[in-house]
Order: C-alpha cells, then structure tokens, then sequence
C-alpha cells in the first residue's frame, strides 16, 4: 500500500482525483520491458494484459478471463478485482465526477471510449507520468542492432509492401499514414530487432506517403550502415523528433491506426491535420502467410515439437524418480529447445502448473507457489519458441498416473473440440466465431466451458498472438488462406486441475476449397483420452495426427524416445 499512498499525494497535488494505468507501454507491444512495466509495479499483477484505476478512496484492477484467478493470487490483498466485460469501468464510476489523470503516450483515444464512455468523468491527459514520480527504476537500454530478414525467408521484398500500403493511402484520399505498431512496421520493411522479450521487435514508427517516401524514427544507435544501404532512399530520424516533425506538417489528411495511435500523438496530428481513424491495413496484409513463410513455419514447428516430445518423454520418467518442479520443469524444456541450431528465444512465458495451477489459465510459478510434480495430478505446459524462422505455441496435458475417470471424460471432451476445429470444413465466409461454438459444444452437454478464446492468430517470427483473425465468440474476420490460428480448447476446475490441447493450424487451400492444416507436431496424451468416447472419424483423425507426427520426428530420438514415440503414436 506504500506505492499507492504514494501515488494518492501526487494525485491529490495535482488535483485529481484518480489515475488510470495500463499495462502497455508507448510502442503498444505485447511484451512490455520490465521497466516499463507500470501496472506490475503498482499492483503486483504480472498478466500480458489489465489495467487499474486508482482513486482516492479505491484500487480497481481490471482484466480479461484468462487472468481472473492470476489476478485474485497476486492482487487481490489491495485491488477490487473486476473480469471484463462482464464488468465494465464505466459502471463502476458510474454517477461519479471525477478527475482522472492519464499518460496520454499510452492510450488510445479508442481504449477510453469503449471502457469508460459513458460516464460523467474528465479525462485529462498528463504531461508527466505519476507512476514514474515515485518509482526508481532501472532503465535497461538494449543496444542490440535491427537486422534484415534474409532472402531464404521471404518471398516479398519490402517495396512491393510499401507500394501496397501507398496505394492503400491513396484509395482512402489521404496523403500520409502514420504507423504506430512495431510489429506492422518489422513486416512492412522486412526488419526484426530485440527490443522486447520473446518477440524479435524493433521499436520505430513510420511514416509513409501516398508517393511511397519513406521516414523512420527510431533509436539511430540501432541502425547500421549496411541497413541504411539497404534503404537507400528512406531517411532515418531520431525518434525522440518525431513530435517535432509531426507537428511541422500542416493541412494534410492522416491515416492513423485507432488501437496503437495513442492520444498524445493524435493531438500533435490534429493540431494542423486531420485524421482518418481505421484499423491499420497491414494486420491483414502480415496475417496472410506466403509459401516461403508458411515452409519456414513448418520446419520449425519440427524442431519446436522434436523439443517438446523429447521433454515429455524425461517428464514421465522421472516425475516419480526425482524431484521435479514446475520451475525446474520449465528450465529443463527450454534446455531441450536451446539444442536446435534454429532457437533464438521462447515466443513468450512458459506456463508449467501441475495439479492445481493447472486452473490458472496464464499461469507462471514463483517460488512461493512452485509444485513438485507427483503421482495423481496432470501437468499442464504451455510454450513456444522463435526459430529461425518460424514462431510456435503449443499446450499439451499430460497425466502423472492419474487415472481419475471425470478427469478422462473432460479430457476426451476438450480433445473432441478440438478435433471439431481443426475437421471444420472451411467456406468462403467463414471466420473465427462460425467455429468457437464447434470447440465447446462437448463441454456444453455436462454444463462446463472455458473463459477464453479458442484460437489466436500467430506472426511469422514475430507475436506470438496476432490478429485480426481468431477463433472466439465474436470474431468476424473471414479466414483465408495462409492465416495462422491455435486451436486451443480446455477446461480449468479451480484449485484441482487445468486441460488445454493446442495446436497451431493454417488455412490451405487446394483449387477452391480451403481447409486447416496442423503445424504442430507433438503427441496428444492418449492415457487421458476415454477412447470410447471418440467417433469413428475422430479416431482416424488422430491415428492421422500421430502418423505425421511419428514421420516427422523419428528421424530425431534416441533409443528410448523411439519406442516412446511408437507408443505414444499407435492407433486406438
């Protein structure tokens, strides 16, 4: 509570009444530094997304459903902790006239709206941020250089995308757009860095024009000479510039991006300008995986799944013969990752919960709640990696010799979703919410479900979770070919155990027709599944399943693996 007590003397200083912290820093990123990250420190919550409003009197955090039970372990001794949307911000400061102070460099003009429109509050937007006035923190500048993508990994050169995103300008009659999302502008221009972690991001904003002109703000320090020859007529600014520069355009139409745009340089734009607010064109441009992209993807998910196979193997093994824990668990599997000459990182962090933090649906052990894996639980590990060139998520859940019947039955129940997704027989106008409901139905009939989408779209060596596609309730964007997606169903009884199944599967399509394709290649834990509750075809789907994934990694195991992997792989 010091930290807040803190923050309530600037407040009341500054005569406000309440403060609003997000988790997101000013580039928008799904992984933000440690030292930026403003929400952990204020409230202890370590999830990928939230945010808290502090008022004089209250401390509100909010956050989506994967993170509910997260939230409640890590902060509920000093926070009123509300599930969004079923609660909205907007109806807890409901009636009330507040002052809320913000950093405008990390809002966007949408987020205020859609949580707190409809209220009689004022907003008002901060030249200063108040949780950097009492926070000492280190501030960790990474100096490492941003780097093109070889030829052996594209098969779009980065004028071609420019010319497309030029055209795209002119189509809507603007003149410039204004890209704010990092991870647009490494596809854009064909570029990666390591200004994040676990994905291969390099921090810069863009401007293009409708005549393909090219500016690039960024730390200078990380451009090298040979990437400045490679952008022979593109000029590089000094990010800290870009206000200045902004503001000495006048009279011009911008396209800016309404979910990475924040309110500050909104401002700046509309000063002299206008604004066309949309949603960035090029998060459906990226989605779209080409040949090359989706052949890299495929060699590393083999790497990735060689990884994870050989891990699960050690695990039933010596669960029972050694002392193992979720954290040393962890450790062990990105071991096995780090052998593959491909690995650069993991693509985020690991979720391993055996027993009862299985529930926890964005799990991560700490000291304090770090389990032994023993007889009678399942262990649920969530991961992935970056390769070189390839991003991978997978979820498996294994039994630790627990033979519990409604564990199986729930088991089977989440393995029939998702045999239902990754069988669902793709049309023209399907999107992700034609689906979801395919995934829950089995878990529907016993009156179960789970608090989270189905499926996230995944980058190419970029985030792990990407858009505009998805497989959830009320995902609209039609699927097309070369769009990556998880298919990732489970169930989550708390302070018992947690199911997931996941793969990540693409859209191919042969002549017209378009169907998904596993890129995944791991076994699914038959020891869980009540084999007579599958179909005849769900039975073929995954003797099938297992058959690719026996092919692909034989060729990779030792002795003991290939007999675990021929077991692991047999028919039912």
């Amino acid at each position: 509570m010091e930290k807040i007590n803190k923050l309530r003397k600037i407040l009341a200083n500054n005569k406000l009444d309440a403060y609003l912290i997000p988790k997101n820093d000013e580039f928008f990123g799904e992984y933000v530094p440690d030292h930026n990250d403003r929400l952990k420190y204020i409230s202890n919550f370590s999830g990928s997304y939230g945010f808290s409003l502090i008022t004089k009197n209250n401390n509100y955090l909010f956050v989506d459903g994967r993170y509910t039970l997260q939230a409640m372990n890590q902060s509920r001794k000093a926070f009123k902790i509300f599930t969004f949307p079923n609660k909205m911000p907007f109806e807890v400061i409901k009636n009330k006239k507040l002052l809320i102070g913000f950093d405008p460099k990390l809002l966007t003009s949408k987020t205020l709206n859609i949580f707190f429109g409809k209220n009689n509050c004022k907003f008002i937007p901060l030249s200063k941020n108040l949780i950097d006035q009492i926070w000492k923190r280190k501030i960790i500048n990474k100096n490492n250089k941003f780097y093109s993508l070889p030829i052996n990994s594209i098969d779009d050169g980065y004028l071609s995308k420019i010319k497309k995103v030029a055209s795209l300008i002119k189509k809507k009659g603007a003149d410039f757009q204004f890209i704010t999302s990092s991870e647009n502008n490494a596809w854009l221009l064909n570029i990666r860095g390591q200004d994040t972690n676990f994905t291969p991001i390099p921090n810069c904003l863009v401007l293009i024009d409708k005549n393909k002109n090219l500016k690039i703000f960024c730390d200078l320090k990380k451009i090298s000479v040979s990437l400045k020859k490679k952008f022979k007529k593109t000029e590089f600014i000094n990010i800290k510039l870009v206000s200045n520069y902004l503001s000495s355009i006048k009279t011009k139409k911008f396209i800016c991006d309404e979910n990475t745009c924040s309110v500050y340089f909104e401002n700046i734009i509309l000063n002299n300008n206008k604004i066309i607010r949309a949603k960035d064109h090029i998060y459906f441009l990226k989605s779209m995986k080409n040949k090359k992209e989706i052949e890299n993807m495929k060699i590393a998910h083999i790497h990735d799944g060689i990884a994870l196979t050989k891990y699960l193997f050690w695990i039933k093994k010596n669960f029972d013969k050694k002392k193992i824990t979720e954290i040393t668990a962890s450790k062990k599997l990105y071991e096995f990752r780090k052998k593959s000459s491909k690995f650069k990182t993991l693509s985020f962090p690991t979720i391993s919960g055996t027993g009862p933090n299985g529930a926890i649906i964005h799990y991560k052990a700490t000291k304090k709640t770090n389990r032994i894996l023993k007889k009678g639980d399942i262990y649920l590990v969530d991961s992935g990696g970056q390769y070189k060139f390839g991003t991978t998520d997978v979820t498996r859940t294994i039994s630790l010799k627990n033979s519990n019947k409604r564990v199986k039955n729930i088991f089977t129940r989440v393995l029939k979703g998702h045999i239902a997704v990754a069988d669902f027989r793709l049309k023209e106008s399907t999107s992700g919410s034609n689906i979801d409901n395919k995934a829950r139905q089995f878990l529907r009939q016993i009156g179960l479900d789970y608090a989270h989408g189905t499926g996230h779209g995944v980058g190419y060596f970029l985030n792990v979770h990407e858009g505009p596609h998805a497989i959830s309730k009320n995902n609209k964007v039609k699927l097309q070919e070369g769009m990556i997606v998880s298919n990732e169903p489970g169930y989550y009884e708390k302070n018992k155990f947690g199911i997931r199944i996941e793969n990540l599967i693409y859209v191919k399509k042969i002549k017209k027709r378009k169907h998904f394709e596993n890129l995944t290649m791991a076994p699914i834990d038959k020891y869980l599944i009540d084999k007579n509750f599958l179909n005849k075809n769900e039975k073929e789907w995954l003797n099938n399943y297992h058959k690719k994934v026996y092919k692909n990694l034989k060729g990779s195991m030792n002795r003991f693996e290939i007999d675990e992997l021929k077991k692991a792989c047999s028919a039912i």
